[in-house]
């Protein structure tokens, strides 16, 4: 009999703990989840801000390691940034402001690839982690880029004149009442990239707080890689 899908549930898959070394030396924590089934897809997780609490363990991506392999066949990578602690682990190093954390993507996204064999690759960010993907994920074997809440706080102008030119996809859900960056600015401050797709979300605040806008983000990332998954079930 199936059963109500709540915060707390822990749906079926295969989840391995990982260390990942860096080019400087750092060793980052993480986990990745797998589904039983063969997979779609994967996306690489860039948690908030560490000097505000953000972190693998952050709601959005831990429910997505939680459900998005039973539900949607999709492998989930979440990891610590340098300098960040979650329950998993603490990753060595020092926070950089999303400077030197452009090593520590290059080091994931190459574990991706050569150590997990993983073959689709979509880099999901989430707040702090949207200005580190759209300043160090641009590796050509990287599918698009989805990102949750994204602030624009440290991206530079040319930041997004490369992805302007590079034209691979940017998906962008952008709560209506976000604390930093609303759809109408947004749509102003990404107007460089003709191949954005904004997703304005009603009532959402940045830290999407609440099954309903839990749900919706699960679904915007399903919607990307594996939308014959849709709707994704609220029961299991």
């Amino acid at each position: 009999m199936a059963e109500l899908i709540r915060p707390s549930t822990v749906l079926p898959g295969k989840r391995t703990e990982f260390e990942v070394r860096t080019s400087d030396g750092v060793t980052l924590v993480g986990e990745v989840a797998e589904p039983l089934h063969p997979s779609r897809g994967a996306i690489l997780c860039l948690h908030p801000l560490p000097t505000a609490g953000g972190m693998m363990d952050s709601h959005i991506f831990k429910k997505a390691a939680y459900r998005l392999p039973a539900l949607a066949d999709i492998t989930v990578v979440r990891f610590n940034t340098r300098g960040t602690t979650s329950e998993r682990g603490t990753s060595s190093g020092e926070f950089d402001n999303g400077d030197a954390e452009g090593l520590d993507v290059e080091a994931m996204i190459n574990y991706c690839f050569d150590v997990l064999n993983i073959k689709k690759l979509w880099v999901v960010g989430w707040s702090f982690g949207t200005d580190v993907a759209l300043r160090h994920a641009r590796d050509p074997r990287v599918q698009a880029l989805i990102l949750l809440s994204p602030p624009l706080r440290t991206s530079k102008e040319s930041d997004l004149v490369f992805w302007a030119h590079d034209g691979r996809p940017v998906i962008a859900l952008v709560p209506e009442l976000d604390d930093y960056l609303r759809p109408d600015e947004a749509k102003t401050r990404f107007s460089k990239l003709s191949q954005l797709k904004l997703i304005a979300v009603e009532g959402a605040k940045h830290l999407w707080v609440g099954e309903p806008s839990l749900h919706r983000v699960l679904s915007e990332i399903t919607e990307v890689i594996a939308p014959e998954k849709l709707p994704l079930p609220l029961e299991y």
